[in-house]
């Protein structure tokens, strides 16, 4: 079992700050425009639909850092092979999770864990 930060706490909060008022529409959805095309191309939908718009199904894109990683540092990571791979090579790398709403570009991190040799097992 992989040690993980899990985000959905922040979520929460985000979205009844959005829902009475508090923040903004542009506030929430601002994803960044590689984001919105990692997401659209890359991205494995979760069936759940974008708690701002409801139009469309929000997409999981996965990132990977670590000194480690050399040219695969800060890079999108498209299937559960590449990342065991990764993990099999390095020592230790983070993996981020965000979550991101093609349609209105709402995002938000949903979970974060530690990776590599040190973890394995």
């Amino acid at each position: 079992m992989r040690r993980q930060i899990d985000y959905r706490l922040a979520r929460r909060a985000v979205l009844r700050e959005w829902r009475t008022g508090k923040i903004g529409r542009a506030e929430v959805c601002d994803a960044h425009p590689e984001l919105v095309r990692a997401a659209r191309h890359l991205g494995e939908e979760t069936g759940q639909d974008c708690p701002i718009c409801e139009k469309a199904k929000l997409r999981l894109v996965s990132y990977v850092y670590g000194d480690a990683l050399k040219a695969a540092n800060g890079r999108c990571i498209t299937n559960q092979g590449e990342l065991d791979r990764l993990g099999e090579n390095c020592d230790e790398f983070a993996c981020y999770v965000v979550e991101v709403c093609t349609e209105c570009n709402w995002n938000h991190l949903t979970r974060s864990y530690l990776l590599g040799r040190r973890h394995a097992g």
